[in-house]
């Protein structure tokens, strides 16, 4: 046989081994995305989230024009703004490269896509093929609520840069009656685990929605009882529970100290802005609001009119309430809600808890603990 036939010969059979090859692992790769999306899928189907579509990667590049317009960027990935084939304006958050088998994603989609409730941000679809993910929200035209506590001028859309402390109260009361919702409203208990301002999103009409579950657990009604390994939340909004078992069991009552340090900071974060105040009242918020909550001392100095001195100090015993060291001395949401909706008089002023900065903190094992729904 001539060198010519062998060496033709050889060749052809390596690139027959060669697609051969090719062919298996893009057949993997593609069965792995099936896989992948069948597993969510019905993983949603299980937790009754039939209304939710499913997006191929290619439609979510479309949707966001090739992710043209950013609207943020986190640990957990980057949002884009987008539109929907029937014209609705939406964010897509493109998840980050996710850890484990995508737990955080499927985590997400399985607690907010069962969710309807108007202080709770609505989930419309979700992308997953291979490596990719994605999840599809109604878009926020006046992003979060921590641009208008922290910056002298918001980027959101609407023309007020600050807001009133009626409309900061009423924000307020919504986040709250979203939080009891999730805690008792909803097919399956869900404790949030990461309320903050960041994730307190404003629609058009500046109604409060509560967003990103990459961090909430699900609790079923009967044997509510889930395991959680080590500590979630961010730094400063944290229970000390969450630090620490020694202070109790971590439960729907460390969302309620992560609201109580989002209803003190809306009076901080404006504090923080006036002129009068010294460098050394800004060691520890909480602590110089305490010191403010005394109905004997006018709040007029610090931006606060007669006119909404009553609610501003309502909000800020509530607050402590919210933020008292042992869960068990914490209200409810749904006593929280009792409480903003109710006069000031109804209000006694709570004991001062035992206030320190997150980083004080004696921090405990985190070991695998046990979450309630009280």
């Amino acid at each position: 046989m001539k060198s010519s036939s062998i060496i033709g010969i050889c060749a052809g059979a390596a690139s027959f081994i060669t697609g051969c090859l090719f062919i298996t692992l893009w057949y993997h790769s593609h069965k792995k995305e099936v896989i992948d999306a069948k597993r969510v899928e019905a993983i949603i189907k299980k937790h009754g989230s039939l209304a939710l579509r499913s997006y191929t990667y290619s439609d979510v590049k479309k949707i966001t024009k090739s992710f043209r317009e950013k609207l943020g960027q986190g640990g957990y990935g980057t949002v884009f703004k987008g539109k929907l084939f029937d014209g609705h304006l939406v964010a897509v958050k493109v998840l980050g490269e996710s850890k484990g088998d995508g737990e955080d994603f499927i985590n997400e989609v399985a607690t907010i896509g069962q969710t309807s409730h108007v202080n709770v941000v609505t989930l419309r679809g979700f992308c997953v093929q291979g490596s990719k993910r994605a999840l599809i929200y109604d878009f926020m035209p006046n992003g979060s609520l921590e641009k208008y506590i922290f910056s002298e001028n918001t980027t959101a859309t609407t023309t007020e840069t600050t807001l009133s402390w009626e409309k900061l109260y009423e924000i307020a009361t919504g986040i709250a009656r979203g939080l009891e919702y999730l805690h008792r409203g909803c097919n399956a208990r869900i404790v949030h685990f990461d309320i903050k301002p960041h994730n307190i999103l404003l629609d058009q009409d500046l109604c409060p929605k509560i967003s990103d579950f990459g961090m909430a657990k699900l609790c079923p009604r009967k044997g509510s009882i889930v395991s959680v390994e080590g500590m979630r939340g961010t730094i400063g909004y944290i229970a000390p529970e969450v630090f620490s078992r020694a202070f109790g069991t971590v439960s729907s009552k460390s969302d309620v100290y992560s609201y109580g340090m989002v209803l003190l900071e809306m009076f901080g974060g404006k504090r923080k802005k006036s002129s009068r105040l010294d460098s050394a009242s800004d060691t520890y918020f909480p602590n110089w609001i305490y010191q403010h909550i005394d109905q004997s001392e006018s709040l007029m100095a610090y931006g606060v009119t007669n006119e909404s001195e009553e609610i501003v100090r309502k909000m800020m015993i509530v607050g402590f309430w919210c933020i008292q060291t042992m869960p068990e001395d914490r209200p409810s949401m749904s006593r929280v809600v009792d409480m903003l909706e109710g006069s000031i008089q109804e209000s006694s002023i709570p004991p001062k808890p035992c206030l320190s900065s997150p980083f004080d903190l004696i921090v405990g094992s985190c070991a695998t603990s046990s979450v309630y729904i009280e």
